[in-house]
């Protein structure tokens, strides 16, 4: 790597978790990595419609992001959301309370699924992929919309049941590919690598704001327990941060989260805490203890992408049998575990929490 890996980390609390945010970018040396005359795009992250601390990208993550670029002086900034099998975009936008912050900083919104929003377009890699050439060998298809743009990822710091941690890297899961990205779930963490080449390829800066203030613990990206930690962290480099926030949760980066190892070996980024730098709040001994175990999603994709049926997968998810995956997951999360006990543990959570309360006072 030809720059130092840096990452930045605060702990915070509503009163100055704005502020706190744009100090933790502004050292992260934001205005470096993004040059002033291209444009930014926003990558929130909405894991699940519903309003799930710690699941999904927070207002104040959000807001505080966007102040900074505007004061800053970048004036094109626009937000682009995808899509999921379990998610709904446009749901997921209001019920986190992030459109009234869009439309304070007259920021546009595009659907990457949204024909009239932007074209898919094939895309040839410069560099070597591991494994979407293989995944897709009639082209690699990309949004028309990304290239020549820099972009800012608003990862959560929780567990996800395919790869330990979800952060940085998996943000991108989602813009860059289409609808028929589960093609990958067996090989998921060779294809974040790859796509994280590609962003390096096209993007004119990388940026990532990251919230552990609720941080989510157990089998994520959705099913989880919200654990209070206050924390912010903010990077220019995506593997970095994601082993800081695997290193926060209790993982070893470097043995317990492939993605981020294939990308240190392949010089995308820093994945070795030993070779980080982290300037701002003391984390050297902080172990969350997080456990990712599991829920009825993963053991089904255990069995699907992972386990003795994983022969079957062309026949599962390449054909119209995939919907039947698709209503199985959708069904359970949306009608098993969120008024079963997701929407419980928000209820508690805006009772009783600071940053519970902090999220009710944002306008809807």
């Amino acid at each position: 790597m030809s720059k130092r890996a840096l990452v930045t980390i605060v702990k915070t609390t509503p009163e100055r978790v704005i502020e706190d945010t744009k100090t933790i970018m502004r050292q992260a040396g934001i205005l470096d990595e993004l040059p002033i005359d291209k444009p930014v795009i926003l990558k929130d992250n909405i894991s699940w419609h519903f309003p799930f601390l710690s699941a999904n990208t927070t207002p104040w993550q959000l807001d505080a992001t966007i102040s900074f670029l505007k004061e800053s002086g970048y004036d094109r900034i626009s937000a682009v959301q995808n899509e999921t099998v379990v998610t709904d975009a446009f749901k997921g936008e209001r019920l986190n309370k992030y459109v009234p912050i869009f439309k304070k900083h007259n920021i546009p919104v595009l659907y990457n699924f949204r024909p009239q929003d932007m074209n898919w377009i094939e895309y040839h890699p410069k560099g070597e992929t591991l494994v979407l050439h293989k995944i897709f060998p009639n082209g690699i298809r990309i949004p028309e919309y990304f290239p020549g743009k820099s972009i800012i990822h608003l990862p959560t710091v929780k567990c996800h049941i395919y790869t330990n941690m979800t952060g940085a890297m998996k943000n991108a899961f989602g813009g860059l590919l289409n609808t028929r990205r589960h093609y990958t779930h067996s090989v998921i963490h060779e294809t974040l690598v790859d796509l994280l080449m590609i962003q390096k390829e096209i993007h004119s800066g990388i940026f990532t704001v990251m919230d552990g203030t609720l941080c989510g613990n157990g089998p994520g990206p959705r099913t989880m327990i919200p654990v209070e930690k206050d924390y912010m962290l903010a990077s220019s480099d995506s593997v970095a941060i994601d082993a800081i926030s695997a290193k926060l949760m209790g993982f070893d980066p470097m043995k317990d989260v492939k993605c981020i190892r294939l990308a240190h070996e392949k010089g995308l980024g820093v994945g070795d805490p030993s070779e980080i730098e982290v300037i701002g709040d003391d984390i050297s001994r902080v172990n969350f203890g997080f456990k990712v175990g599991d829920n009825m999603a993963s053991r089904v994709g255990d069995l699907m992408w992972f386990g003795p049926l994983r022969s079957f997968q062309r026949l599962f998810f390449h054909t119209p049998l995939v919907y039947f995956f698709v209503f199985g997951s959708f069904f359970f999360h949306d009608y098993i575990w969120w008024p079963m006990k997701g929407r419980k543990i928000m209820e508690e959570i805006y009772r009783t929490n600071k940053w519970g309360r902090l999220f009710s006072q944002y306008p809807e």
